[in-house]
């Protein structure tokens, strides 16, 4: 009897241990299925409001719809060559990465490539990249690793605080040249968050917070654009067909949604009434197709795929895995500030940036970075389950 309880015992051991690794060791699958239907979301929403604009720059209502899939196609191979590439390969290449990022911001001011008065794209050929998609994630790499080698020294010593707060303002110099202050803010917040949750003294980020708003109020001051965008924002129908016309019409986009919006293909502010409708302010377009109801459940899509980015972080940080915990973490609030950036632009809650929203905005250069950051997510995470398994089978 007694050994017939010793073989159930063992069985159960073996079958758990089983159970562990087909489970654990492989990703994280939730995060998985509200990536591809974001992505999913996203390529249906740009096919439906890019085609007037298809049809005005190039006489092909599937210009926008082909070029999206080539995009698509680029990153789908990109992403599985860096999903066998270790973390530790980025972690050791972070500063490299920061330095050919800088080099091209200043390649796209000296080569000048300006697009609507922006200088944020290096040309080549039919081939357009924007490096400041690039520097967020070169940067967060960075900050990452420094976190890492010197959290003694950031919880201790002010100095410690300093250096990639100064790193991250020359960055945001040349960003700034360009200029692309909504990515001037994404890393700024991301900075700041990410040294708090890691040992900063409160404090002192005040301190660093109110010096930096002193700057970027004297950015804004010196640029007559940027205070006219402040007072669109405040009252965005004192000038409804001139500076406040685009945020105008994106309200007026989520009126016409409704409850259950207007349909899928139905909506009439894509039809060139809203500026930049795929890419920027395709929210709104959501809005008026798919209306509240269906709104609610992107953002809801959106704001898992934030939370399951700082589950991985906090399981990896468990794990004593710290570069990665923190690079997840990072991710997650680049995520996360981008995405309510994005929202509150174009339903007038935040002033008119240019930031695109993650996984659905039409463009290459933000759906490839964005994608590679979700690609190392998982890549952590399976780092993290398959270190848990391997310390499990140690111990049985």
């Amino acid at each position: 009897m007694r050994c017939l309880k010793i073989k159930i015992i063992n069985q159960l051991l073996k079958l758990y241990k089983e159970r562990s690794l087909n489970v654990n060791v492989l990703y994280d699958r939730i995060f998985f299925w509200l990536l591809l239907g974001l992505i999913g979301i996203g390529f249906i929403i740009i096919s439906s409001g890019s085609i007037p604009v298809g049809i005005r720059l190039a006489h092909d209502p599937f210009y926008f719809i082909k070029r999206v899939i080539i995009y698509y196609s680029i990153t789908f191979i990109l992403s599985i060559m860096i999903l066998r590439i270790p973390i530790i390969v980025w972690k050791n290449c972070a500063v490299i990465m920061l330095l050919c990022s800088c080099v091209m911001l200043m390649f796209a001011l000296i080569f000048n490539t300006s697009t609507n008065g922006a200088s944020r794209w290096i040309t080549w050929g039919s081939l357009c990249i924007q490096p400041a998609e690039l520097s967020k994630l070169s940067f967060i790499c960075y900050l990452s690793n420094y976190l890492v080698r010197k959290s003694k020294e950031v919880r201790t010593n002010f100095w410690g605080i300093c250096k990639p707060i100064i790193i991250m303002m020359l960055l945001a110099v040349l960003l700034l040249a360009q200029p692309d202050f909504g990515s001037i803010i994404i890393l700024f917040i991301t900075t700041l968050s990410i040294l708090f949750l890691f040992g900063a003294k409160l404090w002192q980020l005040i301190l660093i917070f109110m010096f930096n708003m002193l700057l970027i109020a004297l950015s804004i001051i010196t640029r007559p654009y940027r205070i006219q965008r402040i007072l669109t924002f405040l009252d965005p129908w004192k000038d409804p067909f001139g500076n406040g016309y685009q945020l105008t019409q994106s309200l007026m986009a989520f009126g016409r949604g409704k409850c259950f919006g207007e349909g899928l293909g139905n909506s009439v502010l894509k039809l060139e009434y809203l500026p930049e409708a795929h890419t920027d302010f395709i929210f709104s377009i959501i809005a008026e197709e798919l209306g509240y109801f269906g709104s609610i459940l992107v953002l809801l899509m959106l704001f898992l795929i934030v939370f399951r980015a700082i589950t991985i972080g906090y399981r990896a940080l468990n794990s004593n895995h710290r570069f990665s915990g923190i690079l997840a973490c990072a991710i997650s609030i680049w995520f996360g500030s981008q995405i309510f950036i994005n929202v509150g632009t174009v339903s007038g809650i935040l002033p008119t940036k240019g930031l695109t929203l993650p996984f659905i905005s039409y463009g290459g250069s933000s759906f490839l970075i964005t994608i590679i950051a979700s690609v190392l997510l998982l890549r952590i995470d399976f780092e993290t389950r398959l270190s848990q398994n391997q310390a499990f089978l140690k111990r049985t």
